[in-house]
């Protein structure tokens, strides 16, 4: 059986949380690996290691201390939850991940924006993780101009093993039991 590793993509409050702690429940030693994890550790235990501007790079060397670990030294499954809308972060991911012997896969998350403004309206989440933004309205106000006449956002055929693009909460089930299913085939195929 060949070691998975499942790469969501998409917005804020798109629900790739709750997909990957899903996911993670239905297959059999997978871990879930998310920066927002890691953000409110660092916020609430070292808060002056945070940059107050520029990228988080302690939060990135937390989050790759982990993912080395989880690679190296374990057998488990790799579910990365985090937004990783940009391309060329999306593909070196990859690439690490099938040099590493996975077979790739992304769930791309492409829920409308009034959706996801409904969610976020509707939430409670708590604001701490956010350094260059106050709200998570911000952060998808931020998130709609990137996309706007960038289509690289969006993943395509090919970038990985296996592509699943979900819509709605509806396609949530399906997509699962079709990752389980490669994973427990394991052959890439």
């Amino acid at each position: 059986m060949a070691r998975v590793a499942i790469i969501t993509v998409g917005k804020t409050h798109s629900g790739k949380t709750t997909f990957a702690k899903a996911l993670e429940r239905q297959l059999a030693n997978a871990i879930v690996v998310d920066q927002d994890n890691h953000a409110e550790f660092l916020q609430t235990y070292y808060p002056a290691l945070v940059p107050k501007e520029g990228a988080n790079t302690i939060k990135y060397a937390l989050t790759q201390t982990i993912i080395d670990h989880a690679v190296e030294r374990t057998d488990c499954h790799v579910i990365l939850c985090n937004a990783n809308r940009n391309r060329q972060g999306r593909l070196k991911l990859l690439e690490f991940y099938k040099m590493k012997g996975f077979v790739t896969v992304l769930v791309n998350f492409d829920i409308a924006d009034e959706v996801l403004g409904t969610r976020i309206d509707q939430a409670r989440r708590d604001t701490a993780i956010l350094r260059t933004v106050s709200s998570f309205k911000d952060v998808l106000e931020r998130q709609q101009k990137e996309s706007v006449g960038n289509p690289s956002v969006t993943p395509s055929e090919g970038e990985a093993d296996y592509l699943f693009s979900l819509e709605n909460n509806g396609e949530v089930e399906a997509a699962i039991a079709s990752i389980v299913k490669i994973a427990t085939r394991g052959d890439g195929a």
